[in-house]
């Protein structure tokens, strides 16, 4: 799978994509990301990208030439018959969960992700974009963190990129809600001591735990997950 990022500042995200887990994936070539430098399709001598809103307002606005741009050239780099999806990260837009992580993962082979800045982007870009992605009703100071995001939790469904198949299968919002606590070594930490089920060797028991550590923390910290889960059909018809 190819990701591509449209970003006017290319590094701030360099550093993540070329370390730990993503950065094997690209070394093996489980993944491929490119990172396109908006400003290569500024405007005039100075590369302008941005101007003043119409209509006054503080803050400025990504010009729709630029951004246009940049779109059309990842649309001209993508392979024949691949799935490609322009997506612009966007307070307005769908927010990133599990499932949608998934829906990517299975259905689209190219993901280009657009990083707005400034006050926002001319809303005629819009017209260019397959769908816009947020990560939640807050604001960042620009799209990187969120297009980031969206690449780390789509690669990690990938295969190979993981490593271990099972890691993924095993997580948080996989099934009904959250994930079983996790200990490893030293058995007891500060008073502290793992619980008796995970030493026995005892697999059905352990899983059984796991299954009711797993309900019992979303009912703590996520009841809204469960809630969902058991919210009654919509009746047919």
């Amino acid at each position: 799978m190819i990701f591509e990022l449209l970003t006017v500042v290319p590094e701030a995200v360099k550093g993540y994509l070329e370390a730990s887990i993503l950065g094997r994936a690209r070394a093996q070539g489980h993944i491929k990301v490119e990172i396109s430098n908006l400003r290569d399709f500024g405007e005039g001598p100075h590369r302008q990208i941005d101007d003043a809103p119409y209509g006054g307002g503080s803050g400025m606005v990504m010009k729709p030439g630029p951004l246009v741009a940049a779109i059309e050239a990842a649309q001209e780099r993508a392979t024949d018959g691949s799935r490609q999806t322009i997506a612009l990260m966007s307070p307005g837009g769908r927010r990133l969960d599990q499932q949608l992580a998934e829906e990517l993962a299975h259905n689209c082979d190219n993901l280009v992700l657009l990083c707005g800045r400034y006050e926002g982007i001319d809303a005629r870009v819009l017209d260019y974009v397959d769908m816009e992605l947020s990560l939640g009703d807050f604001v960042l100071t620009g799209g990187e963190l969120a297009a980031m995001s969206v690449v780390d939790a789509v690669a990690r469904l990938l295969p190979g990129v993981l490593g271990n198949a099972a890691s993924s299968a095993e997580e948080s919002f996989q099934g009904d809600g959250l994930e079983h606590p996790q200990y490893t070594r030293p058995r007891e930490f500060r008073g502290s001591i793992v619980p008796e089920v995970l030493l026995s060797g005892d697999h059905a028991r352990i899983a059984q735990w796991r299954q009711n550590a797993a309900r019992q923390r979303t009912q703590e910290l996520r009841p809204d997950l469960l809630e969902e889960r058991n919210k009654d059909p919509e009746p047919a018809g």
